[in-house]
């Protein structure tokens, strides 16, 4: 594939990881949690309305303008930074893991700009232990960054091609 392709298979899995998190949020917010309640789907899976102000896991969830103005600035910040690595990217499932990370913090910050707080939603529980409320978003985010890692795990090593400048260094 080529760079170009591989950059917009990239950002077409941003997008598409976009509209469905924001369509699903909108579903479950406007329709679903009207009122808000604990809707049981399975024995170990719950519908519920969470409003996360802070990081992932609810970390520094707080209603402070500190989080209101500084967590989706960072976001952006974050995802500037993985669309220039995107571009730099050969490899289609890179790209699609870079994506979907991408996708995921963009529609977190929607959510963060539109209501003040990330919608969560999907309520996972064993044995009385339930993890923390997540959505869409925030699976794209971990499935991504998965990915990712175990690419720079287990990836095949990228080459990097030498410049005059490094072949110069490599003479004795």
């Amino acid at each position: 594939m080529t760079p170009s392709s591989v950059l917009r298979l990239g950002l077409g899995v941003a997008a598409v990881t976009v509209v469905l998190d924001q369509a699903l949020k909108w579903w479950i917010v406007e329709h679903v949690m009207q009122p808000p309640r604990v809707i049981p789907v399975t024995p170990f899976f719950n519908l519920v309305m969470g409003w996360n102000r802070g990081v992932s896991f609810g970390l520094f969830n707080s209603d402070s303008p500190v989080n209101q103005w500084l967590l989706p600035l960072l976001a952006a910040a974050i995802v500037v930074a993985l669309v220039v690595w995107l571009s730099r990217v050969t490899r289609r499932g890179l790209a699609a893991a870079i994506g979907l990370v991408i996708g995921g913090a963009i529609g977190n910050v929607i959510d963060r700009l539109r209501y003040g707080a990330v919608a969560d939603f999907l309520d996972v529980h064993v044995a009385g232990y339930h993890w923390p409320a997540f959505n869409l978003a925030d699976s794209a985010i971990t499935v991504g960054a998965v990915v990712l890692v175990l690419d720079s795990l287990f990836g095949p090593a990228e080459k990097h091609k030498k410049g005059p400048q490094d072949r110069a260094k490599d003479q004795p």
